[in-house]
């Protein structure tokens, strides 16, 4: 009987622990918020994803990634998300004032000084950088990689059978679509939706003010009712009557696709768009080409992904593992070299990257830094999304004088001028 009594406990406290095992062997998750879902992007991500399997391999890794826009659809989700307090454990956003303005300012994220200070990044992180991923002392995001904005992807076959030499002012690349619509193209310069004609405009405002009075123009020391602000619209004006009429209904990569076939010449987008040459094949100086949009030269219009731990993230110590391989080597030289981005870090394994990335790192080296409007450096959401409505409006009338109004008044609204 005591026999039997011992062997039935011992089956029930099999049961138990077996239920309490089924539960603490389940693996841990970190769910992990971005907008790469294509191309370079999605490819560049994954990448990333198998070093931190390969080093956290009872975590699993949930991709919540949401397409379009650039990200703006996904930051409509997250604030949802984040309104209904259901953070994911970590999210995808740009270095600037799009995270310290918006996030930092609501008090959404925890301070990662001691990240910084445990995995030694303060070496190998740009200074350029530490300022604007900081607020108060305190350092808020993890950044991947480096973007440059300022990039003119060009067809060379059609720029040689057209006699046309690379162009580096803002009239030089006049000139050359003058003689492209001449002989018979009659768009010239791709444009995609709505974000892709903010980052030619921002292209086109460094282009026409130079660069003091573009940062001006993010910290108050440049009027938006200036005349050189005038003149700045005056040439995205003039730049838009070589774009094609169709652009609204166009992706980034269908417009920057028109410049592979032959159809455009020019297109104006950050160096994304090579991990999308590359995905399709196309070779470098000869389906296409590069430099600073005209005007642009000796400036690196940047913008930095990094990702950031929320306050009250479900799995918090999951959610540190995924940012110590963001913020790794290993994980930076994985991602960057597919996505069609220069590592944040600085001691990158050169060999693992392209004829543009390379050029790339040493503009990034060597040139004047100055921070992108579209992509999140200079202006929070709520200026953003104002400026976006005035350039939405002016895409339809076309009425420069009221474009210049609204966007004094956005600086009013929610930049430094108020």
């Amino acid at each position: 009987m005591r026999s039997y009594k011992f062997i039935l406990l011992t089956i029930v406290l099999m049961l138990v622990l077996a239920a309490c095992g089924g539960r603490s062997s389940q693996k841990d998750q970190v769910e992990v918020f971005s907008w790469w879902t294509g191309g370079g992007e999605a490819a560049g991500l994954d990448a990333m994803i198998e070093v931190f399997k390969a080093e956290y391999p009872d975590i699993e890794f949930v991709n919540a990634a949401v397409a379009g826009g650039a990200g703006t659809n996904a930051r409509a989700v997250l604030a949802g998300r984040l309104q209904a307090n259901n953070p994911p454990d970590s999210w995808q956003g740009h270095a600037g004032q799009e995270l310290i303005g918006t996030y930092v300012a609501a008090n959404q994220l925890e301070p990662l000084n001691f990240l910084y200070e445990e995995e030694g990044w303060l070496a190998v992180m740009p200074p350029t950088l530490i300022p604007l991923m900081s607020e108060g002392g305190n350092i808020y995001s993890v950044p991947v990689n480096i973007h440059r904005a300022n990039v003119l992807w060009y067809n060379p076959s059609v720029l040689t059978a057209n006699g046309i030499s690379v162009p580096t002012t803002l009239s030089e690349w006049y000139a050359a679509m003058d003689t492209l619509k001449a002989n018979g193209m009659e768009a010239p310069l791709a444009l995609g939706e709505q974000w892709t004609a903010m980052h030619l405009f921002e292209t086109v405002l460094l282009a026409s003010l130079g660069t003091n009075a573009y940062n001006g123009l993010w910290d108050g020391s440049t009027s938006w009712s200036s005349p050189q602000v005038t003149t700045a619209l005056q040439d995205f004006q003039k730049l838009l009557t070589y774009t094609n009429s169709d652009a609204s209904a166009l992706s980034w990569q269908d417009a920057a696709q028109l410049v592979i076939n032959g159809d455009a010449a020019f297109n104006v987008m950050g160096d994304w768009a090579e991990g999308f040459f590359r995905e399709i094949g196309s070779v470098p100086m000869q389906g296409y080409g590069w430099a600073p949009t005209p005007g642009t030269g000796g400036n690196f219009q940047f913008l930095s992904d990094s990702f950031v731990l929320p306050r009250n993230a479900p799995h918090r110590d999951a959610a540190i593992a995924w940012l110590k391989v963001a913020g790794s080597k290993a994980g930076q030289d994985a991602f960057n070299p597919v996505k069609g981005s220069i590592p944040a870090r600085n001691d990158a394994d050169r060999s693992l990257y392209g004829e543009y990335l390379l050029s790339a790192m040493n503009d990034w080296a060597s040139n004047t830094v100055v921070g992108s409007l579209t992509h999140g450096v200079v202006a929070n959401d709520s200026w953003k999304s104002e400026i976006d409505t005035a350039l939405g409006l002016f895409l339809n009338n076309g009425n420069i004088a009221a474009f210049q109004a609204a966007l004094a008044a956005a600086c009013s609204a929610s930049g430094p001028c108020q």
